[in-house]
């Protein structure tokens, strides 16, 4: 029988336990590219390049505006589905349509670092719950399970709004689902049977 001493098991032990925190920004979704190539959807092709009518009468360059040669797929999706691209262009102004919107988004104040704010706060959320050792040394995805305590519950979100009076629309039962599963489960035995 082969003896391993103690001092190499030891040195093996901590080289894997210290490979496992050598990074500090540990990553709650484990997702990683198959290929080695770039990305072909980031790619997108520019418009073709247009002679103005005159050169005499060009426009002013405004800082910030798009170039008219940079694509714009959500705007030529819009036209393709018969929509106004004009619309997604941003304006000063908030159409007079979505005022209530705002308003009642608005009621208990704005902050205008909002972003910044949630930012921060999740990566201190993050730092406080890190995934564990074997997670990060099999690379498995903790951030549904970290998350978790977060997520709604739309069943008991239905229950409360139902129970204040609101008229809600219908939503599956809680084990449809797994009902449907376990009848079409049924049905497969049935009919092999059935063919014997």
């Amino acid at each position: 029988m082969i003896k391993i001493r103690p001092v190499i098991l030891m040195v093996l032990v901590a080289s894997v336990g210290l490979s496992a925190c050598g990074r500090k920004d540990r990553p709650l979704m484990n997702l990683r590219s198959t290929g080695a190539g770039p990305d072909e959807f980031a790619i997108l092709p520019t418009k073709p390049l247009k002679m103005p009518k005159s050169f005499a009468s060009l426009p002013e360059p405004t800082p910030g505006a798009p170039n008219l040669a940079d694509p714009r797929p959500e705007a030529d999706a819009v036209a393709a589905l018969g929509g106004n691209p004009k619309y997604l262009e941003p304006r000063g102004k908030l159409p007079r349509s979505d005022s209530a919107l705002i308003a009642t988004a608005t009621r208990y104040g704005v902050s205008k670092d909002i972003r910044n704010v949630l930012a921060a706060e999740d990566k201190e959320f993050r730092r406080s719950h890190p995934p564990k050792l074997l997670e990060r040394v099999f690379k498995v995805s903790a951030y549904f399970k970290v998350y978790a305590p977060m997520a709604l519950d739309r069943y008991a979100e239905l229950a409360r709004l139902r129970k204040a009076g609101v008229r809600t629309p219908a939503a599956p039962p809680k084990d449809y689902a797994l009902k449907k599963a376990v009848a079409a489960a049924k049905a497969k035995k049935k009919l092999k049977k059935a063919a014997y």
